[in-house]
């Protein structure tokens, strides 16, 4: 008994605290070890079967190893316990032994006597126990796990058998979730007639092995406390898994792949702009919030990798460069009707037609001249109607109003008409020759708005012709 008591200071040494008691966790726990049995400390008042002796003291030889307790030198206590909830357990024990001392010593006529010795009898016992585990009562040191224990059951000894009961303590150190030493100690109490004096105290030291806990990913945390019961995580995360290491669960986490902050939600800011890496465009580059973290040298509101001109501000409509102006009048391009044509703001860029250069059209159009009484041109008018064609090219915005005028000679009505032709004829070779048709208006009025008089030749023929106008 003393190298029970030498063995369980010793595990006690060694226990690490983090360990669990048998729980809902881990039910089932089966236990072998060793159990001694001790007669003369049981209180007996004889030989067993026999009365009228005088009665031994209880507890007496209880620690005296050698000389009162039995045990083989086996592996001879099995149990199998079930966590019912609680704090409560019930176990199923088997226990055998090889009984050769009974020795309950007592004073015969003032002299020690020792009544028998047994011869190697054997002895088997099955018990059904019940305890109640005290660690339940506190927190914080589920590893020493105290109970008190009652327990009943049959025995076979020394060619008897009967029914016992009786209680006792025990105690299991764990020294981790699944595995504990366990130390205890009962008295039974012997019912049979013929072991009326076999009462007895059993103690049984051994090791537990508790099992039945369900844990499907193997992170040490059962499935029935497991927030991901099918991932290995960790136990402050309640068993979900935190891939990064960054102390940010993976379900909460952005970037579960990669370390990052807390104030990320677990993603890095690689190049320490304050855009995490998941979000910036370009992550090894400092750049701006607005801009998905990208730079924008030129302040413009354009990321460098999508501006056309990084190191000139630009609208977002040229890609980020300042619009040209081809012409230098001071029209960007963009609203510069002619492009290649300096002009003026006033006209959008393009110039404007002024007097002098209706002055200069007219004096060609008076060259135009037709064939006698018909639409069509004379061989000399081409050139005029070319110089006067460059003209209206070099001013593209400008309209103008053509009128056409006959002399007097012949009835007022057909010289209506023929104005009208001849004035046409002229419109369509502009129009034909690269001129827009919504430039060009084209009016006759006959004899109605001479220039010169009608009675001579020369006046007659100044007031056959084509005449110029800006259009308003």
């Amino acid at each position: 008994m003393k190298q029970f008591s030498k063995i369980l200071v010793a595990c006690a040494l060694i226990l690490g605290v983090s360990a669990n008691a048998q729980t809902e966790d881990n039910p089932w726990a089966v236990t072998i070890g060793a159990n001694a049995v001790n007669f003369l400390s049981a209180g007996n008042d004889g030989t067993v079967g026999n009365s009228g002796i005088e009665e031994a003291k209880m507890f007496n030889e209880f620690f005296n190893a050698s000389d009162q307790w039995n045990m083989v030198p086996a592996l001879s206590h099995l149990s199998v316990a079930r966590y019912m909830g609680s704090g409560v357990s019930l176990d199923l024990t088997g226990t055998f032994n090889k009984l050769t001392q009974y020795d309950n010593k007592y004073l015969e006529n003032d002299v020690p006597y020792s009544p028998n010795d047994l011869d190697d009898e054997n002895y088997f016992g099955l018990d059904l126990g019940v305890n109640y585990h005290l660690n339940t009562l506190w927190d914080g040191m589920e590893w020493l796990d105290p109970y008190v224990r009652a327990n009943a059951g049959y025995n076979w000894m020394i060619d008897e058998s009967g029914l016992v009961a009786g209680g006792g303590l025990g105690i299991n150190f764990w020294v981790s979730d699944n595995v504990a030493i366990k130390a205890q100690s009962v008295y039974k109490n012997n019912f049979a007639e013929e072991l009326e004096n076999g009462n007895y105290f059993q103690n049984t030291i051994g090791l537990t092995f508790a099992f039945g806990g369900s844990d499907m990913d193997g992170d040490g945390i059962y499935d029935k406390d497991d927030a991901c019961p099918e991932v290995a995580g960790l136990e402050a995360f309640n068993g979900c898994p935190d891939t990064d290491g960054d102390g940010i669960e993976d379900a909460k986490d952005d970037c579960p792949e990669v370390p990052g902050l807390p104030e990320y939600n677990g993603c890095a800011d690689t190049d320490g702009d304050g855009v995490s890496d998941n979000k910036d465009e370009c992550v090894d580059v400092a750049g701006l919030k607005e801009l998905a973290g990208c730079p924008d040298a030129d302040a413009d509101g354009i990321a460098d990798a999508k501006d056309g001109c990084p190191q000139v501000a630009g609208p977002a409509a040229n890609n980020g460069c300042p619009w040209p102006d081809t012409d230098g009048d001071s029209v960007l391009d963009k609203d510069d009707q002619c492009v290649d044509v300096p002009g003026t703001v006033a006209n959008n860029g393009c110039p404007e037609a002024t007097e002098e250069v209706v002055k200069k059209l007219n004096d060609y159009a008076k060259t135009i001249l037709f064939d006698s009484g018909k639409s069509s041109f004379k061989e000399q008018a081409y050139s005029a109607l070319t110089a006067m064609n460059a003209i209206f090219k070099e001013y593209p915005t400008a309209k103008f109003d053509l009128g056409g005028h006959t002399d007097s000679a012949g009835g007022a009505k057909s010289n209506q008409l023929l104005s009208e032709r001849r004035v046409n004829a002229v419109r369509d070779w502009f129009i034909a020759n690269g001129i827009a048709a919504d430039r060009l208006t084209a009016t006759g009025y006959g004899e109605t708005t001479p220039i010169d008089t009608n009675r001579t030749r020369a006046g007659r023929a100044n007031n056959r012709r084509v005449e110029v106008k800006l259009a308003k």
